[in-house]
């Protein structure tokens, strides 16, 4: 059987490990952490994100877990509109949103018997030459494989290895997550999210469960126990055991570095940074605890990688999500590029057996993404001008630019990033 070494137990090591098993595969996934767990708040999921994963596994029920995004348009901080809310008729598929726990628990769901997740697992040694086959290691034991899967984040331990070029920088900006549970959600009349604009500040504000009354969907157990793995390694389960409905997700940025506060700090400094901002902004952060908040520094790579498929021997390595392409979240695609990578490795993977067949479809992974990719993070790189605007006029340019702008993050599904389908 063709063998897989998948690096990172995250969303798209999750993914492309399911997508490999479901196509003939065994596969490995070496996990850092002790445990696989979905960190507490949500992800937007462009109709390109939605095709990758119905794609990926055509009996997941991933409509169950999502849920519609509303346009809730672009406001300044007195609450003038930048860009009003519109109708989405006419504009084709909308975007969702889905809490990380769900989506976790779907994508683990999925993984089949062929799939065994080693938690603890701390990569050091990639080796990677020409004339052997790939292989991962901590130090301790080496796990050769057909394919190396590196998805193990903009730090990636494989990209460093495979492609020492790409490196991870800061953007100037930091930014914070929360989901503030129903429980303490404010009286919100009318509230259907959106997304305000300031001088070198941003917040938005999504509501979870929107058209989905069953969303919270849980898999019994974390959905997987297998292969020298259990569902004592995953902590399973929808948001803090279930059920978002009428919970609000948020995030905030900033100029600036990350802050090396602690949680309760920082909480107060977005309090008294966003302090006199339209409702619900206020109300939202004083609902918000610190333990709610997942703080950030929003860094990217530059340059890109040359490629994302590398030979060595009958197989080779592939990178995958923010390890070949991490970039700021402007435009809600980072999940997305990374399902896609998932959706277009199986395709590519799924009859290439290890010599010649695998090789070659590990260079059209790299000849197909990597365009892709470049042109994502040209628009990304675009909104970050949008986002930074500091000062008088550049915050007029700002504003007659907006309704020019495409895509939004909350706008209308005029995304262009967002026109893809899976190959073949």
């Amino acid at each position: 059987m063709r063998t897989a070494v998948v690096v990172g137990a995250g969303m798209s090591g999750l993914a492309a490990a399911g997508a490999l098993s479901r196509t003939g595969w065994r596969v490995v996934v070496l996990e850092r952490a002790e445990r696989v767990v979905a960190s507490p708040t949500a992800v937007v999921l462009w109709p390109n994100g939605q095709r990758a994963l119905e794609s990926l596994d055509p009996d997941g029920g991933w409509p169950a877990i999502w849920s519609a995004l509303p346009d809730g348009g672009v406001r300044r901080p007195d609450g003038q509109w930048l860009i009003a809310p519109r109708s989405r008729a006419g504009t084709g598929p909308a975007p969702v949103v889905v809490p990380l726990g769900d989506l976790y628990d779907a994508l683990i769901a999925g993984l089949g018997d062929t799939v065994e997740i080693r938690t603890g697992f701390d990569v050091t040694t990639v080796l990677a030459g020409r004339d052997r086959r790939p292989s991962a290691g901590d130090g301790r034991t080496m796990i050769e494989a057909d394919l190396v899967v590196g998805a193990d984040g903009i730090d990636s331990r494989v990209r460093a290895v495979v492609a020492p070029e790409a490196v991870a920088l800061g953007t100037g900006l930091a930014a914070w997550q929360a989901v503030v549970p129903s429980f303490r959600v404010p009286d919100l009349p009318g509230f259907v999210g959106g997304e305000t604009l300031g001088a070198g500040y941003r917040f938005v504000a999504v509501p979870l469960g929107v058209g989905n009354p069953g969303g919270g969907v849980a898999f019994p157990g974390g959905g997987y126990n297998s292969g020298g793995y259990n569902s004592g390694g995953y902590q399973g389960g929808g948001y803090r055991g279930g059920g978002y409905r009428g919970a609000v997700y948020w995030v905030a940025t900033a100029a600036g570095a990350a802050r090396p506060e602690s949680a309760a700090t920082q909480l107060a400094l977005l309090r008294r940074w966003f302090a006199g901002w339209h409702e619900p902004v206020g109300a939202l952060l004083e609902a918000t605890r610190p333990e709610d908040v997942i703080p950030q520094g929003v860094r990217e790579l530059r340059p890109l990688p040359r490629a994302y498929g590398f030979r060595c021997g009958p197989g080779g390595v592939v990178l995958i999500g923010d390890a070949a392409h991490a970039m700021p979240h402007h435009l809600g695609q980072g999940a997305c590029l990374a399902f896609e990578d998932a959706a277009t490795l199986r395709v590519l993977a799924a009859e290439a057996a290890p010599g010649e067949r695998l090789v070659a479809a590990i260079e059209e992974y790299s000849r197909l993404r990597r365009p892709r990719t470049t042109t994502v993070i040209r628009q990304n790189r675009r909104m970050s001008a949008v986002v930074q605007a500091r000062g008088r006029l550049a915050l007029r340019a700002r504003d007659a630019a907006l309704n020019h702008m495409r895509p939004r993050i909350l706008g209308r599904t005029l995304n262009p990033a967002a026109d893809w389908s899976p190959p073949g």
